[in-house]
């Protein structure tokens, strides 16, 4: 698109977008602020050094490479032209506003756990960052897994969009740590082994897994394998600034997940996500 026409889009795109975050109430705005810091965001979609939400570095799985999209609000290489529905198609199904499958190495499969209202308040928040102009960059993947047709049966067979249920024998907090975790947090997606199809092995959850060279530790109760001996201080003291129990600091893609989320939750969201994992099964 060139000369008048270009910048009239642009232009009806601003409006739009204008428009959309004027409708959103502070409240809406500060929820879905306080999910984009634990929906981690930042540490997929902003690459090293790069402008904010504009596209990601590699993401090396054993599927191939992928590179998470520009998400910023800029209507032509982000998400600025996007409708409220094509953003909850996308992160309740996986789907794209053209309908093309996304692959899952969008966490997709957790955020749809989330509530309609707490997903519409993330998009919310989103429209109010700046928009950049930066192109997508197209995935390194080999044959088969390069047929994103294919994924249309990957979804069909793996992918449950339903929203989280609070478990009515549980505590609140427990409850609160459990959305926070298996949502917005999508914990699971790296803690968790996939199969050979590239699907969650729920029968494993959060007993630890292989993401490129990164070995991703087992977070359940267990003793020795996993965090069993840590305290509920332990935990809450690492979710707030990374360190381990024997005064390591953690590195690696979790320390960005700490300091670019966990670290951003209000205490008492912190000691619900301690309350959940406390309570994960050994494994």
């Amino acid at each position: 698109m060139r000369g008048p026409s270009r910048a009239v889009a642009l232009a009806l795109a601003g409006v739009v977008l204008a428009a959309a975050v004027a409708a959103a109430t502070p409240e809406e705005l500060a929820r879905g602020e306080l999910l984009f810091h634990i929906g981690g965001c930042t540490n997929c979609h902003t690459a090293k050094d790069g402008p904010l939400l504009a596209g990601g570095d590699a993401i090396v799985t054993p599927f191939g490479t992928f590179y998470a999209p520009n998400i910023t609000p800029d209507p032509e290489t982000g998400i600025g032209r996007w409708t409220r529905d094509d953003f909850l198609r996308a992160m309740r199904f996986g789907k794209a506003p053209d309908g093309s499958p996304y692959y899952p190495a969008f966490p997709y499969t957790s955020y749809a756990r989330m509530t309609d209202d707490d997903l519409l308040a993330l998009e919310a928040y989103l429209r109010t960052l700046p928009p950049v102009r930066r192109e997508n960059r197209p995935h390194e993947l080999p044959f088969p897994y390069n047929i994103r047709f294919g994924l249309h049966l990957w979804q069909w067979l793996f992918h449950d969009p339903t929203p989280f249920r609070p478990d009515p024998a549980r505590s609140p907090q427990w409850n609160r740590g459990a959305y926070l975790v298996e949502g917005p947090g999508h914990c699971g997606e790296c803690h968790t082994p996939r199969t050979f199809f590239g699907n969650l092995d729920r029968a494993r959850a959060y007993a630890g897994a292989q993401l490129g060279k990164e070995t991703i530790p087992n977070i359940t109760s267990d003793p020795v394998r996993g965090i069993g001996r840590w305290s509920r201080g332990d935990l809450s003291t690492f979710l707030l600034i990374g360190i381990k129990p024997d005064g390591d600091f953690v590195g690696g893609d979790m320390a960005k997940v700490v300091r670019n989320g966990t670290a951003k939750l209000p205490e008492a969201d912190r000691e619900a996500i301690v309350e959940y994992l406390s309570s994960l099964p050994p494994r």
